[in-house]
This record gives structure tokens, C-alpha cells and sequence, in this order.
């Protein structure tokens, strides 16, 4: 029988998705531990689909991105694929891909700003930790 089903990841706990062509959507927003219960729900003659933008997380900064961390930990896994889009793959407004592509170059140039400061600051304790200690000056009565 075909069925359709939507449904929140809330409610994947404890169930194993048999013979299923499931959809996670918007899985930049799925923290890692449910992107891990999410998966683990694969039963037999399942497919599974996940899409996301990792450049749209909303999650809070203290927390990392289920897909991400999917994408990371699992890239070498025979049986999972991955596609990519990129800029040119954009089908909205002509004016998207530009958008994208001037929002990813300053994300770039972010990043490599926020890597000149942590080296920056590896490079002070370094110097710190390495100079001779402060010795206080006697003063003489």
C-alpha cells in the first residue's frame, strides 16, 4: 500500500522505516545526535534522502550541525553517496547565484580572518610561555 507521511524527527524514535523512501529536509538544522537517531532508523529496502544547506545552519552556536558532522564522519562509507550543488545549480531569481557567491566569499575571507586570529594568539602564548620570567626589581633604602 503507498502511504505518504510526514512527520517531525521527534517522533522517529523507536520505529525502523522497512520498505521506505524517506526525505529529511532542511537536515543543517538537525543536531547531531538526531541526525544519528535519524539514520539508524534505516530498515530493510529503505532509501533514504537528506538535503540541507550547510551555509543555513540555524541552530546556536554552541551546537554543530547533524549534517555536517554526517557528512564528515560518514564520507567513506560504502552505500552513501553525496551530490553537491553549487552556484550554478541555483534556479531562483538570476541574481541568486550572484548573491551566493559574494555571501561565500565573505564567508571565506570570515574564516580566514578568524584563523589569522587564532594563529595570532597560538603565536603570543607561544612567545609568553617561552620568555624568561619577570623578575620584580629591588629597590635599595
Amino acid at each position: 500500500k503507498s502511504v505518504i507521511e510526514i512527520a517531525p524527527l521527534a517522533f522517529m524514535r523507536g520505529r525502523t522505516l522497512d520498505k521506505a523512501f524517506v526525505i529529511l529536509d532542511e537536515a543543517q538544522n538537525a543536531t547531531t545526535a538526531q541526525m544519528r537517531m535519524f539514520l539508524t532508523r534505516m530498515g530493510r529496502d529503505a532509501k533514504f534522502v537528506i538535503t540541507g544547506d550547510g551555509s543555513q545552519v540555524d541552530l546556536p552556536r554552541n551546537q554543530r550541525s547533524g549534517l555536517l558532522d554526517a557528512l564528515r564522519i560518514l564520507k567513506d562509507v560504502e552505500g552513501i553517496s553525496t551530490v553537491r550543488l553549487t552556484g550554478m545549480d541555483i534556479i531562483r531569481h538570476r541574481l541568486v547565484s550572484s548573491i551566493v557567491a559574494r555571501f561565500d566569499v565573505d564567508d571565506a575571507k570570515r574564516a580566514d580572518e578568524a584563523e589569522a586570529r587564532r594563529e595570532a594568539k597560538k603565536a603570543a602564548r607561544k612567545a609568553h610561555l617561552s620568555s624568561p620570567p619577570h623578575k620584580p626589581e629591588q629597590t635599595h633604602e
